[in-house]
């Protein structure tokens, strides 16, 4: 996308936030609350600099750390498996119902579970993200490997290539935009379960920071600044995924 497109949109948005803020103010709209609820873009993005400085950007820093974390972990975990599924049929055969049973249960009610066997630190936020993440990512890499066209196989194992080579030259780099587009799509959802997962039993990340300041301190500049702080996150990680793709995947942007 170019940064043009990119900073027209963000213009719009800012222009339809504001409108709504004041006909929200003003007492156009018909809503049964505070008239305060909704500051606009004029008041929330000073506020939004001067927090990111401060308390706001330590709980930016420790919610970034988690996505990351998630991240690295389930592609360190989705990629053998899926890349293991692919290859082999009988795997695949085996695990299929499984991974069928369990891929399209939401993993965000497991919250509570995982918080009660992993405790309230950043560990629990960073496994309920990589579950989420890991099928995601398992199920196109698996796609990706059982899809590759015999003849390019059978091409690479007459020069002598083994299961190894295979491995590394053949099924890892097919599979690599698939990992990375699984990633990419899957931010949003991440970044969502995130802020449901910083909820319960901390006192550090965006979550806590926007239920607090909402909730608590009833301070809504501050608590749209940290809505603004997660879509940052959110966006910030999908144009570097993005960024990713177009390095190590140049083949699938050759014209």
């Amino acid at each position: 996308m170019k940064p043009r497109s990119l900073l027209l949109a963000s213009l719009l948005l800012a222009l339809l936030w504001q409108a709504l803020s004041w006909l929200v103010s003003s007492g156009v709209l018909p809503i049964k609350a505070q008239a305060n609820i909704l500051p606009g873009p004029v008041e929330v993005i000073p506020v939004f600099f001067v927090q990111l400085a401060g308390n706001l950007g330590e709980h930016f820093m420790v919610s970034l750390w988690r996505v990351i974390a998630s991240m690295m972990l389930s592609v360190a975990l989705a990629v053998p498996a899926g890349l293991a599924m692919g290859q082999s049929k009988t795997l695949n055969r085996f695990f299929s119902p499984l991974l069928y049973l369990t891929h399209p249960v939401p993993k965000v009610v497991f919250v509570p579970v995982v918080v009660l066997f992993f405790g309230i630190g950043d560990l629990a936020k960073i496994v309920v993200i990589t579950l989420i993440l890991f099928f995601q990512i398992l199920v196109l890499v698996r796609d990706a490997a059982a899809n590759l066209r015999p003849e390019l196989i059978q091409s690479v194992q007459s020069l002598g290539a083994g299961r190894r080579a295979l491995f590394l030259y053949v099924y890892l780099p097919a599979s690599l935009p698939a990992v990375l587009t699984a990633l990419r799509l899957s931010v949003g959802t991440a970044v969502a379960v995130l802020y449901v997962a910083e909820l319960y039993a901390t006192q550090q990340g965006l979550g806590y920071y926007i239920f607090i300041q909402g909730s608590t301190f009833f301070n809504y500049p501050n608590m749209y600044a940290g809505i603004m702080a997660m879509a940052v996150m959110g966006l910030g990680l999908y144009f570097a995924i993005d960024f990713l793709e177009h390095k190590l995947c140049k083949w699938q942007f050759a014209n």
